[in-house]
């Protein structure tokens, strides 16, 4: 039986591409589509539904605001949110509200089928990560493998940074949205610095890297992220990027 789905995304391009590789997987059927937020809540009402997939920013009425009155509702489809952002407060608020899985743009389509699948109970899901790998060294060798690809010096302490960073979010993915609150203190912990200066360093790492690095490599793995006029990628979307990318090519299930 194939997953129902609803999707609630403003932009239109994005939208039909979402739709377009959903269906042609074969085991997922978009039973509805709403380009605002009021669309999506008269969505969610009148169309059955296993998962809604929920873009946070939205006219006439946000996701926050389309998830505050959901609430209302006697039954409703599991919720997957979408957002360029990785806020903090906005993550907590979606998740008190019953969001189900919050997914940093940009993201990798396959990966969105793989959260659709584990929200609705076909994989088994967990919060902690179940290696494959014997040893964190052997992350470490593809984190790095894919950092000196793109041209990050390794004597950058952003290198060292980015590649704690995106080890500790394989294993523990909720890191992402917390990333001033734990990520952060956490590497300025192990390595002596301070919160500020480790995102700055990584800051750095990240922009040099765009200066330098091999365009068509840098976009095999941002993806749409890069982008002349959006610019280079937040922090939080380089290394949910390429923590995403080692999971899935790793067939890691979280």
């Amino acid at each position: 039986m194939r997953i129902k789905i609803g999707l609630a995304e403003d932009n239109l391009e994005f939208c039909q591409i979402i739709q377009e590789y959903l269906e042609s997987n074969g085991e997922m059927q978009v039973v509805g589509v709403a380009h605002d937020g009021l669309k999506a809540l008269e969505m969610v009402r009148i169309v059955p539904m296993d998962v809604l997939l929920l873009d946070m920013i939205m006219p006439k009425i946000d996701g926050i605001g389309v998830l505050e009155r959901m609430r209302n509702l006697k039954t409703r489809p599991k919720i997957i949110i979408f957002s360029a952002f990785g806020h903090e407060e906005m993550t907590r608020k979606a998740v008190e509200l019953g969001a189900d899985y919050f997914i940093v743009k940009p993201f990798d389509l396959e990966i969105l089928v793989q959260r659709i699948k584990e929200t609705c109970g076909q994989q088994s899901s967990t919060p902690l990560i179940k290696l494959r790998f014997n040893h964190d060294t052997e992350l470490e060798k593809e984190i790095s493998n894919i950092l000196q690809k793109i041209k990050i010096p390794p004597h950058f302490k952003g290198y060292t940074y980015l590649r704690k960073a995106i080890l500790l979010c394989i294993k523990d993915p909720s890191l992402i949205n917390e990333v001033t609150k734990r990520l952060y203190p956490a590497i300025a912990e192990e390595y002596n610095s301070t919160r500020h200066r480790v995102e700055r360093s990584m800051r750095f790492a990240i922009e040099t890297a765009w200066s330098r690095g091999d365009v068509e490599y840098l976009h095999q793995i941002m993806g749409y992220a890069i982008d002349e006029k959006k610019g280079k990628p937040t922090n939080v979307s380089f290394i949910a990027k390429v923590a995403d990318r080692i999971r899935l090519e790793s067939k890691f299930k979280i």
